[in-house]
């Protein structure tokens, strides 16, 4: 009988086959069947985006954030990067008996921040204690509603688009891999947790955008094979562009990391019109969020797949993992 592996939280081939195989064959349905990370629903004439999330980080508190501020910020970046801005969430609790109230105190206090920041109400909950041993301490699930101000769709991806990366990637991943303390290694490197609102609405006034992601399980190359997949089309992508911390490099390259396989917290993956890069690059740039955004690749019709040109000329395939790099990251 085959059973649940670890790589079937990944984001990568084995999470995959674990939809198709099992959920969308149970539990099709046409919001279902897009595979977004916001559904697209319509109330009453009001266009909405609805979405969930469940956190398991481990550590739960880790440089740059804890699973708190994690789970708000997840559910805000699934809905803006889905062209929706964020307006309600909801937020459950699996507790392990025994956990420190004082830290479950801490982790709710980020998460009311982050929600006071960013004018997002939390509006409903629930809370579930299980016995010692049956919990890593906590997980949370989040999920959120907002309405739905951009259209994009995979489906109008074409030849010649370009791919957009708001800032440094790996460092979230990295970040979570040196807090568990399993390997002797001193960095500041910090979890790009963040909300990605402020960064994104400005952009909902350029038209040219055809899709966005925001790269976390799975990374960057996760989102472009996910791209290619659905749309039948190419994308080429330029290693010298890829912007990354010179630390996160060299971390990635002393355990053997690639970087653009790596959860991100606080990035997002954007698929425009050349026409429209100019002014989508400058309101990027002009934010503090978005200060290391880059143009990474193109979209082709030329082959299928993903092809990353190297520094020193050569070319690779990038495809999905069948394991997680690094399980529990999110």
């Amino acid at each position: 009988m085959k059973k649940i592996e670890i790589g079937h939280g990944s984001g990568g081939r084995l999470t995959r086959e674990l939809i198709h195989e099992i959920f969308l064959k149970h539990l099709d349905s046409t919001e279902l069947r897009e595979l977004e990370d916001a559904a697209s629903l319509n109330m009453h004439n009001q266009a909405i985006a609805f979405t969930t999330d469940t956190y398991v980080i481990n550590p739960l508190f880790f440089p740059g954030g804890d699973i708190g501020k994690l789970s708000v910020c997840g559910t805000i970046n699934d809905l803006i990067v889905s062209g929706a801005q964020p307006r309600f969430i909801s937020a459950g609790f699996v507790i392990e008996e025994g956990f420190p109230i004082g830290d479950l105190e801490t982790i709710v206090m980020s998460m009311a921040r982050v929600a006071g920041e960013t004018g997002i109400r939390i509006v409903t909950g629930d809370t579930k204690v299980v016995e010692k041993g049956n919990c890593d301490g906590v997980y949370i699930n989040t999920s959120g509603i907002g309405e739905i101000r951009y259209r994009m769709s995979l489906k109008k991806i074409s030849p010649g688009d370009l791919i957009i990366v708001t800032g440094t990637v790996g460092d979230h991943g990295i970040s979570i891999a040196l807090s568990r303390n399993e390997f002797q290694i001193e960095t500041e490197i910090k979890s790009d947790c963040a909300p990605l609102n402020d960064l994104i609405l400005p952009l909902f006034d350029i038209d040219g955008i055809k899709w966005m992601r925001d790269p976390t399980r799975g990374g960057v190359a996760g989102v472009l094979v996910e791209v290619c997949e659905v749309s039948g089309l190419g994308i080429e992508v330029e290693e010298e562009k890829i912007p990354v911390r010179e630390d996160v490099r060299f971390v990635c390259e002393m355990l053997g990391y690639d970087p653009l396989y790596l959860a991100n917290e606080g990035r997002a993956v954007i698929i425009a019109s050349e026409g429209c890069a100019d002014r989508i690059m400058n309101s990027l740039l002009s934010h503090p969020l978005g200060r290391e955004s880059a143009i990474i690749g193109r979209v082709s019709d030329g082959f299928r797949g993903v092809r990353l040109r190297t520094s020193i000329g050569g070319e690779r395939i990038i495809d999905l993992l069948d394991q997680e790099m690094l399980p529990r990251i999110c």
